[in-house]
């Protein structure tokens, strides 16, 4: 009798993939998004959203997963603008989403592949609070979410959710399906009459943006309250939260988070240097 272990078999389920989908126009978002160092194909997702379509190298060719790298990303892009950042990702077990606003700890839900819920309830209520979600209706819809459905599944799960999000503003173009292969998504995104390429051009270039960003907008959202102790500690805040979320991230070999880090770090430090330029050329009494 042979004594040889039967070889396991193909792992079946969804290709690993993500969609990034912010709450900006394009303009905003490909500015915000140079620095995250990966290629993404970007087009508009309704009047007020649009999507970032990346082409997944950090889980395909690496043994980080895809949740882990879209949360580091989100926290990223969300942290250094006025919008929020909403993840949804899917792999060959779960799929879920990630919900990045501001300094505020990221949210989010998961599904396992046949639907089953995976998450906190509360999680859905403070996602639908913090996209401004009516607290009726759309809170009810996202309940449903969180049931067990056996006709369900992650993908299923899905697209549930972005039917309560086009109540919110959201319209993905056509094809941009949750759960289908990188390839197709970026294909899809590629043919939109407004899409563009994203890519790293470098940190000087990433410097140059942020700081034409607040030139052209005289401050506006990225630096409010400028010249005041208010964002001194801003400055000061983002400083101290990017330095260990870097060394976190170095530590563990994680790239969205070393670029969260490293985008905190970026603010914080061009915060503290305008300020005290702001400071120096106001006039004295």
């Amino acid at each position: 009798m042979s004594t040889e272990k039967p070889q396991a078999g193909p792992r079946t389920g969804a290709t690993p993939g993500a969609l990034l989908l912010c709450r900006a126009a394009p303009e905003s978002v490909a500015q915000a998004a140079h620095p995250l160092r990966e290629r993404m194909l970007l087009t508009r997702a309704g009047d007020d959203w649009s999507v970032l379509v990346p082409e997944g190298k950090p889980w395909l060719h690496g043994d980080e997963p895809v949740d882990r790298v879209l949360t580091g990303w989100a926290t990223a892009l969300a942290v250094g603008a006025p919008w929020p950042v909403l993840a949804l990702w899917w792999d060959a077990d779960r799929a879920g989403y990630t919900l990045a606003s501001g300094f505020r700890r990221p949210v989010g839900y998961v599904w396992l592949t046949d639907g089953t819920p995976a998450g906190e309830d509360e999680a859905m209520r403070t996602f639908a609070a913090r996209l401004g979600l009516d607290p009726v209706l759309d809170l009810q819809s996202l309940a449903q979410l969180t049931r067990p459905d056996p006709e369900a599944d992650a993908r299923a799960r899905l697209r549930g959710l972005l039917a309560v999000l086009t109540r919110a503003g959201v319209a993905l173009p056509a094809g941009l399906t949750p759960g289908e292969p990188a390839d197709r998504l970026r294909e899809t995104a590629r043919v939109q009459s407004d899409a563009q390429q994203v890519e790293w051009a470098g940190w000087r270039e990433a410097v140059r943006a942020e700081l034409d960003a607040v030139d052209s907008s005289r401050l506006g959202p990225w630096m409010p309250w400028s010249g005041t102790p208010r964002a001194r500690a801003l400055a000061l805040a983002q400083t101290a939260a990017g330095l260990p979320l870097t060394t976190w991230g170095l530590r563990r070999r994680s790239g969205g988070w070393f670029v969260a880090g490293a985008l905190l770090l970026a603010h914080g430090t061009l915060g503290l240097a305008y300020d005290l330029a702001y400071d120096l050329a106001r006039p004295r009494d």
